[in-house]
């Protein structure tokens, strides 16, 4: 059984996995080409550039639980799992905050910070697990691309968004630069991202296309 199950979380993130892929490549190719900046944004953090993975998370998001739910994979109680979210979203909150306040210079900060969001990530596990476990799968495929991006750019000075320093960030060795920059929020950070806002569009969706359903059970 658990075989079967591994085996269905591959083939439901797969082509959403490639897709993914292949944003995350055309957005380094028109970062490094000078492509409008309004697409392709190459200053730190990306300034919401439009071509870029991060918006693909609420799509894909309700792709996962729809599919979770048309196969009978769905909670009994959504009361139960927004509670859960809402708790995770704290930890996550609590975890960033230590992170700033670190100011990229106290490293007990800085790991505490990583550490509660690692717990904020697991939570939903507790809620909605099979879509939990298949957002944590595809964000994972989704993010190591990137890391490994974020250190060749870092490596080569490249001057995208990959390898930008935010605001007074203090001067660290190579390999503490991407462990703080790169590594560390690509591995934790981003995953519970998507773990969140997938989640957060996934159980709206189900919750929508579950009401439809009762409409039309009752009419």
């Amino acid at each position: 059984m658990a075989q079967d199950k591994s085996i269905s979380i591959g083939r439901l993130i797969l082509v959403p996995a490639v897709i993914t892929l292949g944003v995350t490549l055309l957005r380094l190719v028109g970062e490094l080409r000078g492509w409008p900046t309004l697409l392709f944004n190459p200053q730190p953090g990306g300034g919401g550039g439009l071509v870029g993975i991060v918006w693909l998370v609420p799509a894909f998001g309700i792709y996962f639980a729809l599919k979770l739910a048309t196969a009978g994979e769905r909670p009994q109680s959504f009361a139960k799992v927004a509670g859960i979210f809402v708790a995770a979203l704290l930890v996550m909150a609590g975890g960033i905050g230590l992170i700033l306040a670190s100011q990229f210079r106290n490293n007990s900060l800085i790991v505490g910070g990583h550490a509660l969001i690692i717990v904020a990530m697991l939570i939903p596990l507790w809620g909605w697990r099979e879509l939990t476990k298949v957002l944590l799968a595809y964000a994972y495929l989704a993010r190591f691309p990137v890391a490994l991006i974020n250190f060749l750019s870092l490596r080569g000075s490249w001057g995208t968004h990959y390898d930008g320093v935010p605001p007074g960030f203090p001067e660290m060795t190579f390999w503490a630069k991407y462990l703080v920059i790169g590594f560390l929020p690509q591995m934790t950070l981003w995953i519970a991202f998507t773990v969140m806002v997938g989640s957060l569009f996934g159980i709206a969706a189900v919750a929508i296309f579950r009401s439809k359903e009762t409409a039309v059970a009752t009419t």
